[in-house]
Formats: C-alpha cells, sequence, structure tokens
C-alpha cells in the first residue's frame, strides 16, 4: 500500500470520523484518558509507541511491535490488523473504506 501525502490526512472529516468510530470501535476502545475497555484507550494515540498505555494487558504481539502510531501506520492497521501486527488481539477484520478510515484517524488526532 503506498503512503497517502499529508495533504490526504487533512482531508480527513474529524465529525464524520467521530461518528464512525462510536459506530464501529467504542464497543472495545474510549478515547478518554487512562479509561481502557477491552481495547486499550485511544487517548493521544496519534504520535504514540504500541503497546505503550498503562494498565493495559497487551498482546505479546503488540507489545513487540515496535509500531509509532502515525497516520499512515493506522491506516495500514484500520485496514487490515493482522496483517500489520500478526498475532494482536484485535478482533476488527479491517476497515475497507479508505475515506472512513482517514475520517477515523482525522477523529484520533483530536484526541490529545
Amino acid at each position: 500500500m503506498a503512503a497517502l501525502p499529508a495533504a490526504a490526512w487533512a482531508a480527513g472529516d474529524a465529525e464524520a470520523g467521530k461518528t464512525a468510530f462510536t459506530r464501529r470501535c467504542t464497543v472495545c476502545h474510549s478515547v478518554a484518558e487512562g479509561q481502557n475497555k477491552v481495547g486499550p484507550s485511544l487517548h493521544g494515540v496519534v504520535g504514540r509507541p504500541s503497546g505503550q498505555v498503562a494498565n493495559f494487558n497487551y498482546s505479546p504481539a503488540m507489545k513487540n511491535a515496535g509500531k509509532t502510531w502515525d497516520e499512515a501506520t493506522l491506516d495500514t492497521y484500520l485496514t487490515d490488523p493482522k496483517a500489520l501486527v500478526p498475532g494482536n488481539r484485535m478482533i476488527l477484520a479491517g476497515i475497507k473504506d479508505e475515506a472512513e478510515r482517514q475520517n477515523i484517524i482525522a477523529y484520533l488526532a483530536t484526541q490529545k
């Protein structure tokens, strides 16, 4: 998958991303700082190293993934989580719609 230029990320709509995040992600994730659910809190995820949220029991695969959750890495991960980090525990099969992924990433970028 080719990386998108920085301008493509600006095209993500954070409000639409909030709606998509609420529909797809809030069963397992919160954007509240320190509020882990089945998945870790995604507060401040953009720019954070993988496997680093306090008090969350990550899979060994995620603990050792060595990724930084920048926009391109999040896009790749949300497309196919098992391909980017084989052995992770996230149950999402992937989000195939590019615009929806960009919107979710734009929303997550606002959660600092």
